[in-house]
Protein backbone atom coordinates (compact mmCIF):
# COMPACT_ATOMS: atom_id res chain seq x y z
CA UNK A 1 0.00 0.00 0.00
CA UNK A 2 1.06 3.71 -0.57
CA UNK A 3 -0.07 6.54 1.98
CA UNK A 4 -0.97 8.74 -0.89
CA UNK A 5 -3.12 6.26 -2.22
CA UNK A 6 -5.15 6.30 0.81
CA UNK A 7 -4.89 10.52 1.53
CA UNK A 8 -6.44 10.41 -2.27
CA UNK A 9 -9.02 7.91 -1.58
CA UNK A 10 -10.34 9.17 1.57
CA UNK A 11 -9.64 13.01 0.03
CA UNK A 12 -12.61 12.07 -2.61
CA UNK A 13 -15.18 10.20 -0.55
CA UNK A 14 -13.58 6.83 -0.52
CA UNK A 15 -14.24 4.16 2.40
CA UNK A 16 -10.89 2.59 3.12
CA UNK A 17 -11.12 -1.06 3.82
CA UNK A 18 -9.98 -2.27 7.77
CA UNK A 19 -7.19 -3.51 6.56
CA UNK A 20 -6.18 -0.37 4.55
CA UNK A 21 -7.13 1.38 7.94
CA UNK A 22 -4.71 -0.87 9.92
CA UNK A 23 -1.89 -0.47 7.71
CA UNK A 24 -2.27 3.21 7.71
CA UNK A 25 -1.95 3.50 11.94
CA UNK A 26 0.95 0.58 12.06
CA UNK A 27 3.08 2.10 9.90
CA UNK A 28 2.65 5.85 11.43
CA UNK A 29 3.05 4.35 14.78
CA UNK A 30 6.27 2.44 13.67
CA UNK A 31 7.75 6.25 12.41
CA UNK A 32 7.28 4.55 8.43
CA UNK A 33 4.22 7.31 7.60
CA UNK A 34 5.53 10.82 8.57
CA UNK A 35 3.58 13.84 9.87
CA UNK A 36 3.18 15.64 6.96
CA UNK A 37 1.39 12.77 4.95
CA UNK A 38 -0.84 11.93 8.66
CA UNK A 39 -1.41 15.59 8.83
CA UNK A 40 -2.89 15.41 4.97
CA UNK A 41 -5.58 12.10 5.88
CA UNK A 42 -6.69 13.71 9.22
CA UNK A 43 -7.62 16.91 7.09
CA UNK A 44 -9.03 14.66 4.40
CA UNK A 45 -11.27 13.22 7.44
CA UNK A 46 -12.12 16.27 8.90
CA UNK A 47 -13.69 17.45 5.40
CA UNK A 48 -14.91 13.61 4.28
CA UNK A 49 -15.64 12.20 7.62
CA UNK A 50 -15.72 8.45 8.61
CA UNK A 51 -18.63 5.68 7.81
CA UNK A 52 -19.52 3.46 10.45
CA UNK A 53 -17.35 0.69 8.82
CA UNK A 54 -14.30 2.73 9.09
CA UNK A 55 -14.57 4.44 12.53
CA UNK A 56 -14.88 0.70 14.30
CA UNK A 57 -11.23 -0.31 12.91
CA UNK A 58 -9.83 2.89 12.83
CA UNK A 59 -10.73 2.90 16.84
CA UNK A 60 -9.56 -0.61 17.32
CA UNK A 61 -6.62 0.04 15.50
CA UNK A 62 -5.68 2.48 17.84
CA UNK A 63 -6.69 0.58 21.05
CA UNK A 64 -4.32 -2.45 19.49
CA UNK A 65 -1.18 -0.18 19.26
CA UNK A 66 -0.45 -0.75 22.55
CA UNK A 67 -1.24 -2.59 25.36
CA UNK A 68 -4.53 -2.82 26.62
CA UNK A 69 -4.54 -3.06 30.52
CA UNK A 70 -6.17 -5.40 32.53
CA UNK A 71 -7.49 -4.76 36.18
CA UNK A 72 -9.84 -7.78 36.08
CA UNK A 73 -7.91 -9.53 38.91
CA UNK A 74 -9.00 -6.42 41.26
CA UNK A 75 -12.04 -6.15 42.69
CA UNK A 76 -14.79 -4.21 42.16
CA UNK A 77 -15.82 -2.56 38.39
CA UNK A 78 -13.43 -0.26 37.08
CA UNK A 79 -14.69 3.26 36.09
CA UNK A 80 -13.11 6.33 34.35
CA UNK A 81 -14.78 9.97 32.66
CA UNK A 82 -13.56 12.13 30.02
CA UNK A 83 -14.75 15.72 29.34
CA UNK A 84 -14.67 16.43 25.60
CA UNK A 85 -12.80 20.10 26.82
CA UNK A 86 -13.58 23.20 28.04
CA UNK A 87 -12.25 26.28 29.38
CA UNK A 88 -11.60 26.06 33.10
CA UNK A 89 -12.60 22.47 32.75
CA UNK A 90 -11.07 21.14 35.62
CA UNK A 91 -13.88 18.89 37.29
CA UNK A 92 -11.53 15.73 36.89
CA UNK A 93 -9.12 16.76 39.54
CA UNK A 94 -11.90 16.37 42.37
CA UNK A 95 -14.06 14.16 40.59
CA UNK A 96 -11.36 11.21 40.43
CA UNK A 97 -10.38 11.32 44.41
CA UNK A 98 -14.64 11.99 45.48
CA UNK A 99 -15.25 8.41 43.59
CA UNK A 100 -11.84 6.42 44.36
CA UNK A 101 -12.94 7.42 48.30
CA UNK A 102 -16.19 6.06 47.45
CA UNK A 103 -14.63 2.42 46.38
CA UNK A 104 -15.33 2.82 42.85
CA UNK A 105 -11.53 2.03 41.34
CA UNK A 106 -10.73 5.09 38.88
CA UNK A 107 -7.39 4.17 35.98
CA UNK A 108 -7.44 7.77 34.58
CA UNK A 109 -5.53 8.29 31.29
CA UNK A 110 -5.66 11.72 30.43
CA UNK A 111 -4.22 14.38 28.15
CA UNK A 112 -2.84 17.70 27.29
CA UNK A 113 -4.22 21.01 26.49
CA UNK A 114 -5.91 20.63 22.93
CA UNK A 115 -6.65 23.64 21.09
CA UNK A 116 -8.11 27.00 23.37
CA UNK A 117 -8.65 23.94 25.75
CA UNK A 118 -7.23 23.20 29.15
CA UNK A 119 -5.42 19.49 29.86
CA UNK A 120 -5.94 17.38 32.79
CA UNK A 121 -2.53 16.69 32.68
CA UNK A 122 -1.12 20.11 32.35
CA UNK A 123 -2.66 21.07 35.22
CA UNK A 124 -1.81 17.89 37.83
CA UNK A 125 1.72 19.10 36.57
CA UNK A 126 1.57 21.91 37.93
CA UNK A 127 1.70 20.73 41.29
CA UNK A 128 5.77 20.62 42.45
CA UNK A 129 7.01 17.21 41.59
CA UNK A 130 3.62 15.74 40.37
CA UNK A 131 4.63 12.93 38.05
CA UNK A 132 1.77 11.78 35.02
CA UNK A 133 4.39 9.95 33.24
CA UNK A 134 4.26 6.43 34.92
CA UNK A 135 4.90 2.99 33.65
CA UNK A 136 2.33 0.79 33.39
CA UNK A 137 3.00 -1.53 36.39
CA UNK A 138 3.37 1.55 38.62
CA UNK A 139 -0.17 2.77 37.50
CA UNK A 140 -1.54 -0.46 38.41
CA UNK A 141 -0.43 -0.18 42.14
CA UNK A 142 -1.89 3.20 42.11
CA UNK A 143 -5.66 1.57 41.32
CA UNK A 144 -4.97 -0.84 43.59
CA UNK A 145 -3.67 0.53 46.19
CA UNK A 146 -5.17 4.32 46.49
CA UNK A 147 -8.22 3.35 43.77
CA UNK A 148 -6.65 5.75 41.33
CA UNK A 149 -4.12 6.63 39.16
CA UNK A 150 -3.94 10.07 37.40
CA UNK A 151 -1.60 9.60 34.19
CA UNK A 152 -0.91 10.42 30.92
CA UNK A 153 -0.68 8.21 28.24
CA UNK A 154 2.49 5.84 28.19
CA UNK A 155 4.58 4.49 25.81
CA UNK A 156 2.61 1.24 26.08
CA UNK A 157 -1.20 2.57 26.01
CA UNK A 158 -2.19 3.65 22.96
CA UNK A 159 0.50 5.13 20.77
CA UNK A 160 -0.95 5.83 17.94
CA UNK A 161 -3.68 7.59 19.55
CA UNK A 162 -0.75 9.60 21.27
CA UNK A 163 0.90 10.77 18.41
CA UNK A 164 -2.50 11.75 16.31
CA UNK A 165 -3.59 13.75 19.26
CA UNK A 166 -1.02 16.04 19.21
CA UNK A 167 -0.19 16.24 15.37
CA UNK A 168 -4.49 17.14 15.35
CA UNK A 169 -3.81 20.17 18.29
CA UNK A 170 -1.43 21.67 15.57
CA UNK A 171 -3.32 21.08 12.50
CA UNK A 172 -6.79 22.63 12.38
CA UNK A 173 -8.09 18.81 12.73
CA UNK A 174 -9.17 18.88 16.39
CA UNK A 175 -13.04 19.22 15.43
CA UNK A 176 -14.04 16.17 13.92
CA UNK A 177 -16.32 13.74 15.38
CA UNK A 178 -14.94 10.53 14.11
CA UNK A 179 -11.17 11.68 15.48
CA UNK A 180 -12.61 13.02 18.55
CA UNK A 181 -14.92 9.68 19.39
CA UNK A 182 -12.06 7.31 18.13
CA UNK A 183 -9.37 9.23 19.90
CA UNK A 184 -11.55 9.32 23.56
CA UNK A 185 -12.53 5.79 23.23
CA UNK A 186 -8.85 4.15 22.24
CA UNK A 187 -7.08 5.85 25.25
CA UNK A 188 -10.12 5.07 27.58
CA UNK A 189 -10.69 1.53 26.36
CA UNK A 190 -7.11 0.28 26.80
CA UNK A 191 -7.58 1.50 30.38
CA UNK A 192 -8.88 -1.69 31.44
CA UNK A 193 -12.23 -0.12 32.18
CA UNK A 194 -15.61 -1.82 32.61
CA UNK A 195 -17.75 1.64 32.53
CA UNK A 196 -17.25 5.20 31.06
CA UNK A 197 -19.06 8.80 31.87
CA UNK A 198 -18.47 11.20 29.20
CA UNK A 199 -18.86 15.36 29.83
CA UNK A 200 -19.52 16.07 26.40
CA UNK A 201 -19.25 20.16 26.61
CA UNK A 202 -21.50 22.34 24.41
CA UNK A 203 -21.91 26.17 23.16
CA UNK A 204 -19.15 28.18 22.18
CA UNK A 205 -16.33 27.74 24.09
CA UNK A 206 -16.55 23.89 23.19
CA UNK A 207 -15.37 21.96 20.19
CA UNK A 208 -19.30 21.10 19.54
CA UNK A 209 -21.07 24.16 19.50
CA UNK A 210 -24.50 23.20 18.90
CA UNK A 211 -26.52 20.13 21.06
CA UNK A 212 -26.97 17.92 17.61
CA UNK A 213 -23.14 18.51 17.01
CA UNK A 214 -22.42 17.18 20.82
CA UNK A 215 -25.49 14.34 21.31
CA UNK A 216 -23.90 12.91 17.56
CA UNK A 217 -20.48 12.68 19.05
CA UNK A 218 -21.86 11.24 22.53
CA UNK A 219 -23.97 8.85 20.34
CA UNK A 220 -20.89 7.95 18.43
CA UNK A 221 -18.47 7.15 21.61
CA UNK A 222 -21.36 5.00 23.05
CA UNK A 223 -21.78 2.70 19.71
CA UNK A 224 -17.72 2.13 20.06
CA UNK A 225 -18.24 1.21 23.46
CA UNK A 226 -21.35 -1.11 23.26
CA UNK A 227 -18.90 -2.81 20.17
CA UNK A 228 -16.45 -3.21 22.92
CA UNK A 229 -18.91 -4.28 25.60
CA UNK A 230 -18.52 -1.35 27.81
CA UNK A 231 -21.38 0.97 29.52
CA UNK A 232 -21.35 4.26 28.60
CA UNK A 233 -22.95 7.18 29.95
CA UNK A 234 -22.95 10.86 28.29
CA UNK A 235 -23.70 13.99 29.88
CA UNK A 236 -24.29 17.44 27.70
CA UNK A 237 -23.22 20.52 29.79
CA UNK A 238 -23.01 23.78 28.91
CA UNK A 239 -19.51 25.62 27.30
CA UNK A 240 -20.84 29.16 27.33
CA UNK A 241 -18.87 30.32 30.00
CA UNK A 242 -15.85 29.31 31.49
CA UNK A 243 -16.94 26.79 34.18
CA UNK A 244 -16.31 27.88 37.55
CA UNK A 245 -13.45 31.27 38.30
CA UNK A 246 -10.12 29.61 37.78
CA UNK A 247 -8.60 29.49 34.42
CA UNK A 248 -4.98 28.48 33.77
CA UNK A 249 -3.26 25.35 35.53
CA UNK A 250 -1.86 26.22 39.39
CA UNK A 251 -5.28 28.65 39.44
CA UNK A 252 -7.30 25.33 38.60
CA UNK A 253 -5.82 23.40 41.04
CA UNK A 254 -6.08 26.06 43.85
CA UNK A 255 -9.95 25.89 42.79
CA UNK A 256 -10.16 22.24 42.90
CA UNK A 257 -8.68 22.11 46.80
CA UNK A 258 -11.51 24.76 47.28
CA UNK A 259 -14.36 22.12 45.94
CA UNK A 260 -12.53 19.73 47.93
CA UNK A 261 -12.51 21.55 51.59
CA UNK A 262 -16.12 22.08 50.59
CA UNK A 263 -16.08 25.35 49.12
CA UNK A 264 -15.21 26.83 45.48
CA UNK A 265 -17.75 28.09 42.75
CA UNK A 266 -21.21 26.35 42.56
CA UNK A 267 -21.12 25.23 38.85
CA UNK A 268 -18.03 23.24 39.43
CA UNK A 269 -19.22 21.57 42.75
CA UNK A 270 -22.57 20.48 41.07
CA UNK A 271 -21.22 19.59 38.02
CA UNK A 272 -18.43 16.91 39.72
CA UNK A 273 -20.89 15.69 41.80
CA UNK A 274 -23.54 15.16 39.54
CA UNK A 275 -20.68 12.61 37.04
CA UNK A 276 -19.24 11.20 40.53
CA UNK A 277 -22.99 10.43 41.07
CA UNK A 278 -22.97 8.53 37.73
CA UNK A 279 -19.62 6.66 38.49
CA UNK A 280 -20.56 5.05 41.47
CA UNK A 281 -24.02 4.29 40.12
CA UNK A 282 -22.32 2.65 37.22
CA UNK A 283 -19.47 0.72 39.75
CA UNK A 284 -22.65 -0.31 42.06
CA UNK A 285 -22.60 2.06 45.05
CA UNK A 286 -24.41 4.53 46.28
CA UNK A 287 -24.41 7.70 44.57
CA UNK A 288 -25.27 9.40 47.83
CA UNK A 289 -21.39 8.61 48.87
CA UNK A 290 -20.33 11.29 46.59
CA UNK A 291 -21.35 13.73 48.30
CA UNK A 292 -20.09 12.44 51.61
CA UNK A 293 -16.48 11.76 51.08
CA UNK A 294 -16.70 15.37 49.96
CA UNK A 295 -18.12 16.69 53.42
CA UNK A 296 -16.12 14.70 55.09
CA UNK A 297 -12.34 15.47 53.90
CA UNK A 298 -12.10 11.74 52.87
CA UNK A 299 -11.99 13.20 48.93
CA UNK A 300 -9.48 15.77 50.04
CA UNK A 301 -7.64 13.43 51.95
CA UNK A 302 -7.48 10.50 48.98
CA UNK A 303 -6.41 13.51 46.65
CA UNK A 304 -3.36 14.40 48.98
CA UNK A 305 -2.37 10.64 49.19
CA UNK A 306 -2.46 10.21 45.04
CA UNK A 307 -0.46 13.30 44.99
CA UNK A 308 2.07 12.46 47.18
CA UNK A 309 2.02 8.64 45.45
CA UNK A 310 2.96 9.88 42.32
CA UNK A 311 6.17 12.58 43.43
CA UNK A 312 3.90 15.46 44.20
CA UNK A 313 4.74 17.70 47.26
CA UNK A 314 1.53 17.48 49.12
CA UNK A 315 2.03 20.35 51.72
CA UNK A 316 1.33 22.30 48.01
CA UNK A 317 -2.74 20.69 48.82
CA UNK A 318 -2.44 21.56 52.58
CA UNK A 319 -1.25 24.87 51.73
CA UNK A 320 -1.98 25.95 47.87
CA UNK A 321 0.62 29.41 48.32
CA UNK A 322 3.19 26.43 47.38
CA UNK A 323 1.82 26.34 43.57
CA UNK A 324 3.39 28.28 41.02
CA UNK A 325 2.24 32.03 41.15
CA UNK A 326 2.43 34.58 38.74
CA UNK A 327 4.47 37.51 39.15
CA UNK A 328 1.88 40.24 38.19
CA UNK A 329 -1.74 40.02 39.03
CA UNK A 330 -4.04 42.42 37.20
CA UNK A 331 -7.76 43.98 36.34
CA UNK A 332 -8.88 43.71 33.42
CA UNK A 333 -11.66 46.14 33.30
CA UNK A 334 -14.92 45.96 31.44
CA UNK A 335 -14.95 48.21 28.42
CA UNK A 336 -18.90 49.31 28.96
CA UNK A 337 -21.40 48.72 31.64
CA UNK A 338 -24.98 46.46 31.38
CA UNK A 339 -25.87 42.85 32.03
CA UNK A 340 -23.08 40.20 30.92
CA UNK A 341 -25.69 38.48 28.25
CA UNK A 342 -22.69 36.89 26.14
CA UNK A 343 -18.86 35.72 26.08
CA UNK A 344 -16.46 34.46 23.85
CA UNK A 345 -15.63 31.48 25.84
CA UNK A 346 -13.13 30.15 23.43
CA UNK A 347 -11.20 33.97 23.16
CA UNK A 348 -10.84 33.69 26.90
CA UNK A 349 -9.10 30.09 26.72
CA UNK A 350 -7.43 31.26 23.25
CA UNK A 351 -6.26 34.59 25.26
CA UNK A 352 -5.16 32.65 28.29
CA UNK A 353 -2.94 30.64 25.89
CA UNK A 354 -1.46 33.98 25.01
CA UNK A 355 -0.09 34.52 28.32
CA UNK A 356 1.32 30.81 28.36
CA UNK A 357 -1.26 28.37 29.94
CA UNK A 358 -1.55 26.59 26.62
CA UNK A 359 0.29 25.37 23.63
CA UNK A 360 0.60 26.45 19.86
CA UNK A 361 2.75 24.50 18.68
CA UNK A 362 3.97 20.69 20.10
CA UNK A 363 7.20 22.08 21.23
CA UNK A 364 6.04 24.96 23.19
CA UNK A 365 6.45 25.34 27.67
CA UNK A 366 3.76 25.88 29.27
CA UNK A 367 3.76 28.54 31.85
CA UNK A 368 2.34 26.50 34.95
CA UNK A 369 1.48 29.92 36.87
CA UNK A 370 -0.49 32.29 34.31
CA UNK A 371 -3.81 32.54 33.48
CA UNK A 372 -7.15 34.25 34.68
CA UNK A 373 -9.59 34.57 37.74
CA UNK A 374 -13.10 35.19 36.71
CA UNK A 375 -14.94 37.98 37.86
CA UNK A 376 -18.53 37.86 36.56
CA UNK A 377 -20.97 35.54 34.95
CA UNK A 378 -23.63 35.31 32.43
CA UNK A 379 -26.40 37.68 33.79
CA UNK A 380 -24.11 39.52 35.91
CA UNK A 381 -24.76 43.40 35.71
CA UNK A 382 -21.27 45.19 35.46
CA UNK A 383 -20.56 48.37 35.82
CA UNK A 384 -17.97 50.15 32.80
CA UNK A 385 -14.25 49.96 34.61
CA UNK A 386 -15.10 47.04 36.71
CA UNK A 387 -13.27 44.29 36.74
CA UNK A 388 -14.68 41.23 34.52
CA UNK A 389 -11.52 38.89 35.11
CA UNK A 390 -8.13 39.44 36.58
CA UNK A 391 -4.90 38.69 34.64
CA UNK A 392 -2.18 36.37 36.63
CA UNK A 393 0.85 36.61 33.93
CA UNK A 394 4.45 36.91 33.89
CA UNK A 395 4.42 39.47 31.16
CA UNK A 396 4.63 37.25 27.89
CA UNK A 397 1.35 37.89 25.35
CA UNK A 398 -0.13 40.43 27.65
CA UNK A 399 -0.85 42.57 24.77
CA UNK A 400 -2.37 39.78 22.86
CA UNK A 401 -4.56 38.94 25.61
CA UNK A 402 -5.68 41.94 26.52
CA UNK A 403 -6.97 42.36 22.61
CA UNK A 404 -8.66 38.45 22.14
CA UNK A 405 -10.09 39.89 25.54
CA UNK A 406 -11.58 43.22 24.18
CA UNK A 407 -14.15 41.56 22.11
CA UNK A 408 -15.18 38.68 24.31
CA UNK A 409 -17.97 40.04 26.37
CA UNK A 410 -21.36 41.41 25.32
CA UNK A 411 -23.90 43.93 27.22
CA UNK A 412 -27.03 44.03 27.13
CA UNK A 413 -29.71 46.39 28.93
CA UNK A 414 -31.50 43.50 30.59
CA UNK A 415 -30.27 39.68 31.38
CA UNK A 416 -30.38 36.88 28.68
CA UNK A 417 -32.10 33.71 29.81
CA UNK A 418 -29.00 31.25 30.57
CA UNK A 419 -28.61 27.40 29.69
CA UNK A 420 -28.82 25.17 32.74
CA UNK A 421 -25.67 23.71 33.35
CA UNK A 422 -26.56 19.84 32.47
CA UNK A 423 -28.77 19.97 29.09
CA UNK A 424 -28.71 15.73 28.62
CA UNK A 425 -28.17 12.28 29.59
CA UNK A 426 -27.32 9.69 27.04
CA UNK A 427 -27.27 6.18 27.99
CA UNK A 428 -26.09 3.40 26.04
CA UNK A 429 -28.20 0.17 26.10
CA UNK A 430 -25.32 -1.12 28.25
CA UNK A 431 -26.04 0.96 30.75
Amino acid sequence: MRAVDLICKKRDGGRLTPDEIRWLLAEYTRDALPDYQMAAFLMAVFYRGMAPEELGPWADGMLRSGEVLDFSDLPGRKVDKHSTGGVGDKISLPLAPIVAACGVRVPMVSGRGLGHTGGTLDKLESIPGFSTQQSATRFRELVATLGCGLIGQTAEIAPADKRLYALRDVTATVESIPLIASSIMSKKLAEGIDALVLDVKVGNGAFMRTPEQARALALTMSEIGAHMGKAVVAYLTDMNQPLGQAIGNALEVRETIDILRGGGPSDVRELTLVLAEEMLRLGGVDPARARAALESGAALARFRAIVEAQGGDPAAIDDPSRLPTARTVEPFASPAGGYLTQIDTRAVGTAAICLGAGRNTKEDVIDPAVGFMMNARLGDFVTAGEPLLFMHHNGAGVDAARTLLGSAFTFGTAPLPTAPLVLERIGSPIA
